[in-house]
């Protein structure tokens, strides 16, 4: 019998994981161009990344796929790198020319890569499971619980740096996502092994 709160608890220690900062990143870069006015939008894209993130662990831990561990160790900071710049871009494009699903799709494809990046962990650990599905969700709910704490953390920063000290919402969204920026490209530099 699996323990549910094992579970959550492991979801919640790996997103705020600072050995392993990774997917804090994400979610910063994500929450990055938003203001609580949107808080809802956030919570869906991570939501959706939870989903994805679940779905690789499905897989993974059912055999149905293996993926090739360096790649994905290339493909995380890539996908963060990517979100970061994005924002940048965002930022200086015309209010026309966004791309409404781009977020959508990066969050998903970033959460379906998390979680191929995590599955041998997750494996080992559920290998004395008779059935996978109950720690499965219990897990996702651990990941749900902290992605919204990092979510809120980084939209109260925005808040406080918006009302208090009146930064821009532009150069808020641009001077975090560098910072995400100079965080990843080690990140990336590190995991290149072509």
């Amino acid at each position: 019998m699996y323990d549910f709160w094992f579970y959550c608890k492991l979801g919640i220690d790996h997103v705020l994981d600072w050995g392993a900062y990774d997917h804090v990143l994400f979610l910063a870069a994500l929450t990055a161009p938003f203001t609580f006015k949107h808080w809802k939008r956030v919570v869906v894209l991570a939501t959706l990344f939870t989903i994805a993130h679940c779905l690789s662990l499905l897989l993974s831990a059912y055999d149905i796929i293996n993926v090739d561990v360096e790649l994905i160790e290339f493909l995380i900071p890539l996908t963060i790198l990517l979100t970061a710049v994005n924002n940048i871009v965002q930022v200086f494009m015309a209010q026309g020319k966004k791309n409404a699903y781009l977020l959508e799709f990066a969050t998903t494809f970033f959460g379906i890569i998390h979680g191929f990046g995590f599955s041998n962990y997750f494996n080992m650990l559920m290998s004395e499971e008779e059935e996978k599905i109950g720690p499965l969700l219990g897990f996702a709910s651990g990941i749900e619980i902290s992605q919204i704490t990092v979510i809120f953390s980084i939209l109260t920063l925005a808040f406080i740096m918006q009302s208090k000290f009146g930064m821009r919402r532009s150069v808020f969204t641009v001077l975090i996502s560098s910072v995400i920026v100079l965080f990843t490209i080690p990140m990336l530099l590190n995991s290149w092994s072509w």
